[in-house]
């Protein structure tokens, strides 16, 4: 059964509606361990641990080539075995569901 991984974002435009409560609750169940946090706008969340800086560059390397892919783009924090992401929506003001896909793509880049 596919996934939202196996999703493609949507091109948005200026003034797109970000996701109700409802769709945040029932994405955010496809992606448990992301935390959505927010700095006035809602973000998702979620830090990966690495055994070196090395593997965590890497991983953000791929994060980076998945997103230019998908034409959305995340948050980047890269340090000493540990890569942060961070997914949101500018023009729909915070949470849509292109950050939810990309959360998925991005775990399942981590599992790969």
């Amino acid at each position: 059964m596919p996934g939202l991984a196996d999703e493609q974002c949507a091109a948005l435009s200026s003034g797109s509606a970000p996701a109700s409560s409802a769709e945040v609750a029932e994405l955010k169940s496809q992606v448990p361990d992301w935390t959505v946090v927010s700095d006035g706008m809602d973000k998702l969340e979620r830090s990966y641990t690495f055994e070196s800086f090395a593997d965590a560059l890497a991983f953000t390397g791929k994060v980076g080539a998945i997103a230019e892919e998908q034409g959305h783009h995340p948050q980047l924090t890269t340090e000493w075995g540990r890569t942060t992401v961070r997914w949101w929506t500018h023009v729909a003001g915070g949470l849509h569901r292109n950050d939810f896909i990309m959360a998925a793509k991005t775990d399942a880049l981590a599992q790969a």
